[in-house]
């Protein structure tokens, strides 16, 4: 099988869109806008690997947008986008695979069956480009003034990801450095190789412009119209202790709980309320008791492998709420650092989970102070059959 990695290029600052933050880590949909394109590329078949190239001072937002995703290490881009590329191709070398895939980061729907097409094309050709031809009538202008009208019968728009084979793309690289060239295509075209034209999609647009963004949010809203609720229930007994982990952190108590892993009831009433949404089962299906693996394990390896399974059917997280149910130990002082964990093992917003208390008014082994329960739901988006 050919070896294909795919080169996700997200060093820019984003200047046109406005605001504090570069555009790539906007949110959308809950998310930051990178994980959608990090994501779509990851999870296809034929993509072996992912580097993304961003700005050395986005380490931290780049963290969060490609937490629980199983990519390379990412590397620092340079001044302008053609130096981000060569980079990241530099740093693919030792790699060496056959083809390598460059995206724009800020392009979040790029879909499996485009992908199938450039990687196809290069089965007989250099380099491929998904493309749409252009269908306004152009005007080339001067002044505020019609200079002409342009014949549009040959003119396309450049899309990504653009396909090559790696020795040739790099190489290409290597000799137009220190020129400024609108995209790899062009670099492929200086260098002397014919780079095929495939069909590009409307949908695979760039987020340029706050416009684009509610563009981009309106498509995610329609594209993932089948919306899921699952339920977890989940109950530990306290044992010796001087702590229980609850929703991902350690919150210090005369007691701990006693379970196979770290007994963290919230995250796992969590990982089945996400499980069944998705209609994959439960806990006990994918992480077995009797496994000695999960012995002392920390829970959110089990919440991030359900939202790594949404994120396979390429669906979101929409929601998250969690109730713990104790007398012992008190909740509120430490709600927020709940909250902001769960956000960030599911890689979604803060305003996105809710962390709720209460108790059993003494009654039943909760109100006995014998252990702790939790139940939770979840709210998942998934496409839509066909879509």
């Amino acid at each position: 099988m050919t070896r294909c990695i795919a080169l996700v290029v997200a060093a820019g600052r984003g200047t046109r869109l406005g605001g504090r933050l570069p555009k790539q880590y906007l949110p959308l949909g809950g998310v930051r806008l990178l994980r959608h394109t990090l994501s779509a590329l990851r999870h296809h078949p034929r993509i072996e690997a992912l580097r993304a190239v961003i700005h050395p001072d986005d380490r931290a937002l780049y963290d969060e947008a490609a937490a629980g995703l199983e990519l390379l290490p990412p590397v620092p881009g340079g001044a302008e986008r053609q130096d981000s590329v060569r980079t990241g191709l530099e740093s693919l070398a030792e790699l060496a695979p056959d083809h390598v895939l460059i995206h724009d980061g800020a392009r979040p729907f790029v879909d499996a069956g485009l992908i199938d097409r450039v990687l196809d094309a290069l089965t007989a050709r250099a380099g491929a480009i998904p493309a749409l031809p252009v269908t306004d009538t152009v005007k080339r202008g001067a002044a505020g003034i019609i200079a002409e009208t342009v014949d549009r019968a040959a003119l396309w728009r450049a899309q990504t990801p653009q396909g090559f084979r790696f020795a040739d793309i790099l190489a290409a690289h290597r000799a137009a450095a220190g020129r400024q060239l609108s995209d790899d295509a062009a670099v492929a075209e200086q260098a002397g190789f014919a780079v095929a034209l495939v069909p590009g999609s409307e949908d695979n647009f760039k987020v340029t412009t706050m416009d684009d963004l509610a563009r981009a949010e309106r498509h995610l809203a329609s594209r993932l119209g089948d919306v899921r609720t699952g339920q977890g229930f989940d109950v530990h007994a306290f044992g010796p202790g001087d702590r229980v982990w609850l929703c991902g952190v350690a919150v210090p108590h005369n007691q701990g709980l006693v379970g196979h892993s770290d007994a963290d009831v919230g995250l796992h009433a969590l990982t089945d309320a996400l499980l069944g949404a998705i209609g994959a089962g439960d806990i006990g299906m994918h992480f077995p008791p009797s496994d000695p693996r999960w012995r002392g394990a920390a829970s959110d390896r089990f919440l991030r492998h359900a939202a790594d399974l949404v994120a396979a059917r390429r669906g979101i997280i929409a929601h998250v709420d969690v109730t713990l149910i104790c007398e012992r130990p008190k909740i509120g002082p430490h709600r927020a650092a709940m909250a902001a964990r769960i956000a960030e093992i599911l890689a979604i917003g803060r305003d996105r989970v809710s962390i709720k208390a209460t108790t059993t008014e003494g009654l039943g082994f909760t109100g006995r102070g014998e252990g702790i329960a939790a139940q939770a739901l979840a709210t998942v988006r998934l496409p839509l059959p066909g879509g």
